[in-house]
């Protein structure tokens, strides 16, 4: 047995779930080892706990700003039927995803008016802002509609500010134990 037939027979034997199973215990056990490798990594290695935290610390605020934006019946899905359930969580996903897109063009046409002005950016204080902005965002408001007919300009994704040292100081070790 080689190739494919090889891994769906290793498959069907693991989810026949008898933990007596050697290839079963043999899996579960490089499981454990490999689970308390990373640990020990993590407990001993700082600069590996900063950017833990630092991507945990970004995803919760994400989800607390999808939160934020699916107000409606208090985030609750009313319908039991899974295909409402899933359009429901994908209009949130995609409304929360407009938004942030929104904010981000909204601070790059700060940024660049900023550098219009003569002020200097430091690429390292532009990193720390986060498009989860909520102050400027009126749910309950009135919305205009007037304006759907305007044609938007050419959006220009460059912000003109250059990252490259901002990249390089995080590829050191030095930098590393900065990424928190």
């Amino acid at each position: 047995m080689s190739g494919a037939w090889g891994g769906f027979t290793l498959l069907k034997r693991l989810r026949s779930g008898s933990r007596k199973n050697a290839t079963y215990a043999a899996f579960r056990e490089v499981g454990r080892v490999i689970r308390t490798v990373q640990l020990l990594r993590y407990l001993s290695e700082a600069p590996l706990r900063r950017r833990v935290t630092a991507a945990t610390n970004k995803v919760e605020s994400f989800n607390r700003f999808s939160q934020w934006i699916d107000f409606g019946n208090r985030g609750v899905i009313a319908d039991n039927g899974p295909i409402e359930q899933e359009k429901a969580m994908k209009f949130n996903a995609l409304l929360t995803n407009v938004v942030i897109f929104h904010n981000a063009l909204d601070i790059a046409e700060i940024v660049r008016q900023l550098l219009e002005e003569g002020w200097e950016i430091d690429p390292e204080a532009l990193a720390h802002i986060s498009p989860y902005l909520t102050e400027h965002i009126n749910r309950f408001g009135e919305y205009n509609t007037h304006e759907l007919g305007i044609q938007p300009e050419a959006y220009d994704p460059k912000p003109d500010v250059d990252f490259t040292p901002l990249r390089e100081q995080d590829l050191t070790p030095a930098g590393l134990g900065q990424a928190a």
